[in-house]
């Protein structure tokens, strides 16, 4: 998982250092992780809701896995050569994310009793926050028409039908009739984001000159 976690900041630095340029404003990548307040975040509810035990790391890790290769594997074709090049680097790594997250689904959702019990309780308290990994914000369809971003309604479709195959293989079953969260790409997000910058922020905030 340590591994995982430096891949997943070194593909966000390089997308933060791009964003930076495309904004315009000299902001670094280190600007934007460390000088922006909660609601300047845009990242998907589901990443930001907290470990818990092993099974519910697992199951989360796994729903955003398969999202992350459908999405980079569609921006590996991006008119953006910029876009392009940082999703065909990231996609070998998220393979491999994608591969572990699902053997460790699998083998616990089809395991022990007490294994396949966290495995659901995982999923039930975790799928809410599905729906918001595929919701579109102004401009998006102005950069899909230009070749720039995928559709998310395909990415979607890709998700559901990878995602029900392998909690099938793994005897878990997706909840009925949950009410699903969204907001992120609006800035609105759970209380675990708060916690999280409050840690990562702190020594570049209380020393904001400190050179890394």
């Amino acid at each position: 998982m340590t591994n995982i976690g430096l891949d997943l900041v070194g593909q966000a630095s390089s997308l933060l250092t791009l964003a930076g340029e495309i904004e315009g404003k000299e902001r670094s990548e280190d600007d934007l992780a460390y000088k922006r307040d909660v609601k300047e975040f845009k990242n998907t509810l589901l990443v930001e809701q907290v470990n818990g035990d092993f099974g519910r790391t697992m199951m989360r890790q796994y729903l955003f896995d398969v999202f992350h290769f459908h999405l980079m594997q569609a921006l590996s074709d991006s008119k953006d050569e910029r876009l392009k090049a940082i999703a065909s680097k990231s996609l070998k790594e998220i393979t491999y994310h994608k591969r572990h997250s699902k053997e460790w689904t699998k083998r616990l959702g089809d395991g022990t009793e007490e294994s396949h019990a966290r495995m659901q309780n995982a999923l039930n308290e975790l799928w809410m926050f599905t729906n918001d990994l595929f919701v579109s914000c102004d401009g998006d369809q102005e950069l899909e028409d230009k070749g720039i971003i995928p559709n998310l309604d395909n990415i979607k479709t890709q998700w559901d039908s990878e995602v029900s195959g392998l909690l099938q293989e793994a005897t878990l079953t997706i909840p009925k009739e949950v009410f699903m969260m969204k907001g992120s790409r609006k800035g609105v997000h759970s209380e675990h984001l708060g916690y999280l910058l409050a840690e990562m922020q702190f020594l570049p905030r209380a020393y904001p000159d400190a050179k890394w």
